[in-house]
């Protein structure tokens, strides 16, 4: 029985979708102007890892990202680097899916793009004025009247004294409130604009996703996924706009995923103390970070560093050490196992990545105890229902970082000549070129069956 924690209840919940065997899932994805960084990729590894689960528990899963390709630090960056606006969107976009597949991060079912649903995005807005929530300003903005809409603040948990406006609302004269968000900007000079019946402009941030899910998932639908610095100002005004124009529940599940820290601040480009995907991916094997975040519980922060990085590679090694020392036969996963119950009730425990990988390391240790090869490939087969472990050994092991110092063939060639020293007690000449290929990152493993090799990463 699957429980969720609610962000929106605080609490936990047996889930229960709307529709019997059915689960719709919208998740807040990008904004393509720059390189993703880890908190992005705590983002789409966690989400991918519950879209998984839900997907090995027998749900039909309709999964949504969307991408934001219209938006003030994306205008400004086309400007600043003198280009158009589709042309930058497009190259982050391939960058994000680049980085997205080397994280073993499987596709949504739908990836829509802001400026795709613009004239939805408009009728949303024309309910809410026909309701008396939104109104437009002096200044040609259409904003929403957030005093009016009795529910607005039952996500954050705060009162709406308590709450001030929040990141990319700006607190404007034109407002009947400060805490007022904008649904529809009005035109400047130089920017993308639509026409609209308030006058040419550009939709508002927050209306995008209120959008973009009710189309594609319909008015009320069961999870929606984000960071958790989303969850006030951005899905408290998605709720605000959804429910307003729709006079119906939005969604029913709200889940977001803690912070990844670095020296205990959020890690954000607004702090510049961000490290993109593909910086760390010149240091570590794109499993590596994968591990690393899934190891953590995803409502927990996240601290970056190297060591624990490090540590994550030692730990994912060891598992792989397992698949190596005990080759794998394929299985069907038998749920009445014991190993398998305990990762499957991890899993349904509010998505317990930690816990179910604690399970495959106690598994490890029983297929190397046994030497045997169906605990090996149910090891195997477990990992790969959270993306890891579905490599070979020798791939895993003999990939990553500064893999092109000694390629394969000539490592390969260095141990055929160690060995023959070896057999010729030319010892000397052995230790030699272990000492070659420890230099060049490449560690030997001698056993009674030969002589295997691994990156040290």
């Amino acid at each position: 029985m699957l429980k969720i924690y609610n962000s929106l209840k605080r609490e936990k919940e047996v889930f229960k979708p709307i529709r019997s065997g059915e689960v719709r899932m919208y998740v807040c994805g990008m904004t393509v102007y720059d390189f993703c960084h880890l908190g992005h990729a705590r983002v789409m590894v966690v989400f991918d890892m519950v879209y998984r689960w839900l997907k090995a528990s027998g749900y039909a899963v309709t999964y949504v990202r969307n991408i934001t390709d219209i938006d003030d630090k994306i205008i400004r960056r086309a400007i600043e680097n003198g280009e158009t606006i589709g042309q930058l969107t497009e190259r982050f976009i391939a960058h994000m899916h680049e980085d997205a597949d080397a994280l073993g991060v499987l596709r949504p079912d739908h990836e829509p793009r802001a400026t795709q649903y613009v004239p939805q995005m408009q009728e949303i807005i024309r309910k809410l004025e026909a309701c008396g929530l939104a109104y437009q300003a002096s200044d040609g903005d259409v904003n929403y009247a957030v005093r009016k809409f009795p529910g607005y603040g039952k996500l954050s948990g705060k009162s709406l004294d308590d709450l001030r406006a929040g990141e990319r609302v700006e607190v404007d004269s034109a407002k009947d409130d400060p805490l007022d968000f904008v649904l529809w900007k009005h035109a400047k000079p130089g920017e993308p604009a639509w026409s609209s019946p308030w006058g040419e402009g550009r939709p508002g941030w927050h209306i995008e996703c209120s959008a973009m899910s009710s189309s594609l998932l319909g008015q009320h639908f069961d999870i929606h996924g984000g960071g958790q610095d989303l969850q006030f100002p951005h899905h408290e005004n998605e709720i605000a706009q959804s429910e307003g124009a729709n006079c119906c529940t939005y969604v029913n599940y709200w889940m977001h995923n803690g912070f990844v820290r670095v020296d205990n601040e959020k890690m954000s480009k607004s702090l510049n103390n961000f490290f993109t995907i593909r910086e760390v991916l010149k240091q570590y094997d794109p499993e590596v970070i994968r591990f690393f975040i899934l190891r953590a519980h995803y409502r927990s922060s996240l601290n970056y560093s190297d060591a624990h990085l490090d540590d994550a590679k030692r730990s994912l090694d060891a598992l792989y050490f397992t698949l190596r020392d005990v080759p794998p036969v394929a299985v069907a996963i038998d749920w009445h196992n014991e190993h398998a119950a305990r990762f499957a009730g991890a899993l349904n425990e509010d998505f317990d990545s930690h816990g179910a990988i604690a399970v495959l390391f106690e598994l490890a240790a029983e297929a190397k105890r046994q030497k045997s090869a169906q605990l090996a490939g149910l090891l195997q087969a477990l990992g790969g229902i959270i993306g890891l472990l579905e490599r070979s050994p020798q791939t895993y092991l003999q990939a990553g970082p500064g893999a092109g110092e000694l390629d394969a063939a000539q490592i390969e060639a260095m141990i055929a000549a160690r060995t023959e020293a070896k057999k010729a007690r030319d010892f000397a000449s052995a230790d030699r070129l272990r000492d070659e290929l420890k230099a060049a990152g490449v560690i030997l493993d001698d056993s009674a069956q030969g002589t295997t090799w691994r990156r040290a990463g």
